[in-house]
């Protein structure tokens, strides 16, 4: 069984998830609105069996799960850590949170040597959230052409294209603390 951490801040704990945070993930992501909202089960099955690669906050004084991250190892690319979402509550925007949440990830796992992520062009706080963290750690990044609007099906009309996001190589340093 995967370790579970725990990293405490003044305001936050950093964590990684558990199938018990599955519901209230449902709950972050569908309060937020402009995510896509999978079904409840995913997001348990997600905490469960992502874990490793995935974080949720948690607020000190509330209790709430406040942000959460999903992520995956890419299973053709053993040092890429693939971000499916980024869910950071309204009460707790602009304070860096989702730029915490990555760089904690990256803290718990040495391995990975690469993010990637896809973006839609219209996102501008995920374009942001990218650009800046490749900026924040002092990398490369390149983004390129991925999903095209004909890859999705004709009945989602909104759904625009996909760029990908690919930030490294990580510059390691392991007696810095993150966040």
């Amino acid at each position: 069984m995967a370790e579970k951490l725990k990293v405490d801040t003044d305001e936050y704990y950093f964590r990684r998830p558990t199938k018990e945070d599955g519901g209230p993930v449902w709950e972050l992501v569908r309060e937020i609105g402009n995510l896509d909202l999978n079904s409840s089960y995913s997001y348990v099955l997600w905490c469960e069996v992502f874990a490793e690669s995935s974080i949720v906050v948690e607020h000190k004084e509330t209790q709430q799960i406040v942000g959460f991250i999903s992520g995956f190892m890419h299973p053709e690319k053993e040092d890429t850590l693939f971000i499916w979402q980024v869910a950071v509550s309204s009460t707790q925007r602009g304070k860096g949170l989702a730029t915490k949440m990555l760089l904690q990830l990256l803290e718990w796992n040495e391995s990975v040597n690469f993010i990637e992520a896809t973006v839609a062009p219209s996102n501008k706080p995920s374009n942001y959230l990218f650009l800046g963290l490749a900026r924040k750690i002092h990398t490369n990044w390149k983004i390129s052409d991925y999903f095209k609007t004909d890859h999705f099906p004709a009945k989602d009309e909104e759904h625009e294209e996909e760029l990908l996001f690919r930030i490294g190589p990580m510059r390691k340093n392991k007696n810095k603390r993150m966040i």
